[in-house]
């Protein structure tokens, strides 16, 4: 590709701006046009700059990411690839709908298959309709799922009875199939009919995290953690239930819970 991809950043922490900056400044087929502290500067220079593409941090003080698309007028909006903690809400939505995004902290290698697709879809009229479809579906995916309520008890049924099982007592959920086996701090077990992936929604996200496709875990019951062969984990509960990690659940840990 001759010409270089201009590309704006949207991160309100400064540190954070600076490297993925730094890092983009290394490839010689980019060019950066603008950066952005904020959700209104980036629109700002958005509109300003017409930019190939827009990395935006999800969470920004006033606008955040989401609402940087929904600013933009149709004719106006670049390739988005987002920049994220760990949100399951978010890697949910971005992965259903196939939009770009990137974990805190930007690996090198991740973002260079970012720039490549970015290219990819600029030289097919047919990808970049396909992104932007996809771009407000995860959008309209992510609001739904953040605006669900939570729940704070689990109704269990067992023969002639119903036994309401606390969410702050809970230890495990695990996916047997349509089955869910939830494990509370006592270790007592209880099985439901329900889909992991609607009762997550349902959860506080702060409080319970995916250890791998099959399986929640409550954050305050993690005990310790194991390092196993080829950079993932086991986690102990303090139940003394041992759960697997799943490799991109690992790289989640080791953000969120090895580091002071």
């Amino acid at each position: 590709m001759s010409t270089k991809l201009r590309v704006i950043v949207a991160e309100d922490e400064r540190p954070a701006r600076l490297f993925l900056v730094a890092m983009l400044n290394a490839f010689e087929d980019v060019k950066i046009v603008g950066q952005a502290a904020n959700g209104t500067e980036a629109v700002a220079i958005i509109e300003q700059e017409q930019p190939d593409l827009a990395f935006l941090d999800l969470q920004m003080p006033g606008l955040d990411g989401l609402s940087v698309v929904k600013a933009l007028k149709k004719n106006q909006m670049p390739l988005i690839a987002f920049v994220t903690a760990y949100d399951e809400y978010a890697v949910q939505a971005f992965e259903l709908n196939a939009v770009d995004y990137l974990l805190k902290p930007v690996e090198r290698s991740r973002l260079r298959e970012t720039i490549n697709r970015a290219q990819e879809r600029l030289d097919r009229a047919d990808l970049r309709a396909e992104e932007n479809h996809n771009l407000e579906e995860a959008v309209k995916d992510y609001e739904t799922a953040t605006q669900l309520p939570k729940i704070d008890r689990i109704p269990v049924r067992q023969k002639d009875e119903i036994i309401i099982v606390p969410v702050n007592q809970i230890a495990s959920i695990i996916a047997d199939g349509e089955l869910l086996h939830i494990t509370n701090q006592r270790n007592e077990n209880y099985v439901i009919n329900h889909r992991l992936k609607d009762l997550e929604l349902r959860l506080e996200p702060d409080k319970f995290v995916r250890l791998g496709r099959g399986s929640l875990v409550n954050i305050d019951m993690i005990t310790r953690i194991h390092q196993m062969p080829g950079g993932t984990y086991m986690v102990t509960l303090s139940n003394n239930q041992q759960i697997k990690v799943s490799r991109l659940q690992s790289r989640f840990l080791r953000e969120r819970l090895l580091r002071l």
